[in-house]
């Protein structure tokens, strides 16, 4: 009963994030947005690792990984982030809680299942700054916000104790809206802003391919490996133009005045294939170390709207080196010593350039693996760094604490009756 009980409250508390803005990255205008990890909070410790299944925790990385299950695995994250933003002449800061992952893995025999929703990108962002010219003062505000959704359901084969194959089919859906508003402020004050708000609809399908092999090299060590492969796919989008003359009365209230919807031509717009490679060495259920590079073609990514000739984009690359150790996996008189102490680092290249500039991301990261019965809590800490204030960019530092809850049971168990 306690554990519906939590399953229910996680549900909701996840849909309430679900609804916040997930980013507050200036960066996250340009492209499909802010691309989030594809991750548990565990693999999230290790620097985005995910070279190995796991028979009680839920691996989203590689679909593979799902037939590894021995138990029904409920699993839901969330991210609590605080940045810092600094460009060379000014600092902002903001935070922001956000929704992860909600997701379940049903083990059937040498198979495994596994469903769930998740962010795949997100759009949150707001500038302001005032331009003085020989003709006056104007204030200019850019703003955006919104999500493109995964809903993915996918299936694993263990072929046998070395081998298993994945398969992950997801739905992507969601809208972005920017808003551009602009307004005199002298040689004369006027009430009147003018605002142009662009809004796209998107969906699509893509799917993503998963291998993992491990080898026993002597009675203790294991030689993991992992594939991940999710080829090129294409979302359709529904793009929408307004224009209008507005003025806000005290309490916030937005009145327009002519009124203008405009006609855009709708595109499609690309998610770009990407392709993980990964190694490690480890002693079961004591230590892994193991390193992970992933390939994304982000060339081919465009803008929603061709507006911006100051961004571009490139081919990126992302590299994780992180791991595990666990004391004493079995003790039943020191529970520190059956907690799962991580740690790890990441490097990526983003594919964003801007100004000519690179837009690169890297951080350290930790984390702790808090074992219940069959169940664990999962708390992760993050420090690091994206942008940089030269070329007129901005720095981001931030700092995430990530919670994660993944729940193990039999729950389709027979019951037997003497």
């Amino acid at each position: 009963m306690i554990k519906k009980l939590i399953v229910f409250a996680s549900i909701i508390v996840s849909l309430n994030l679900w609804a916040q803005d997930n980013t507050a990255s200036p960066y996250s205008y340009y492209g499909l947005g802010e691309v989030k990890f594809r991750g548990t909070q565990d693999a999230r410790a290790m620097g985005g690792l995910s070279i190995t299944g796991d028979s009680i925790q839920l691996g989203l990385m590689n679909p593979a990984s799902y037939s590894k299950l021995k138990l029904t695995t409920f699993a839901v994250g969330g991210t609590n982030s605080s940045t810092n933003f600094s460009t060379e002449t000014e600092k902002e800061k903001a935070q922001r809680t956000s929704f992860d992952y909600l997701a379940v893995g049903l083990p059937l025999g040498k198979f495994g299942v596994a469903f769930g929703l998740m962010p795949y990108s997100a759009v949150g962002y707001k500038n302001e700054n005032t331009i003085e010219s020989t003709e006056g003062t104007r204030y200019f505000r850019s703003q955006g916000n919104g999500f493109i959704n995964k809903v993915f359901v996918g299936g694993s084969y263990t072929f046998n104790d070395n081998l298993s194959f994945g398969l992950d089919f997801a739905y992507h859906f969601g809208d972005i809206t920017n808003e551009f508003t602009e307004k005199a402020l002298s040689p004369e004050l006027t009430q009147y802003t003018t605002r142009e708000k662009n809004t796209t609809e998107l969906n699509g399908v893509s799917f993503n391919i998963g291998l993992l092999y491990n080898r026993q090299i002597n009675s203790k060590l294991t030689l993991h490996s992992s594939l991940t492969y999710s080829p090129e796919s294409k979302l359709s989008t529904t793009n929408f133009r307004n224009i209008a003359t507005v003025v806000y009365t005290i309490d916030g209230t937005e009145l327009s005045n002519d009124d203008e919807d405009i006609n855009l031509p709708n595109n499609e717009l690309t998610i770009p294939s990407r392709l993980s490679l990964g190694f490690g060495l480890g002693e079961n259920k004591k230590w892994l170390l193991g390193s992970e590079l992933t390939f994304t073609q982000n060339k081919n990514l465009v803008n929603r709207f061709a507006d911006d000739t100051n961004a571009t984009f490139e081919n990126s690359t992302r590299f994780a080196l992180g791991g595990y150790y666990i004391p004493k996996y079995d003790s039943f008189s020191n529970y520190l010593q059956r907690i799962v102490y991580r740690a790890g680092f990441k490097y990526e290249n983003t594919g964003l350039v801007l100004n000519n500039k690179s837009i690169n991301d890297y951080g350290m990261n930790f984390g702790l693996g808090l074992p219940l019965g069959f169940s664990r809590i999962d708390l992760g800490f993050e420090f690091g760094k994206r942008g940089t204030t030269s070329n007129s960019l901005i720095e981001e530092n931030y700092f995430n604490i990530s919670i994660g809850l993944n729940l193990g049971a039999k729950w389709f168990e027979r019951r037997k009756i003497d």
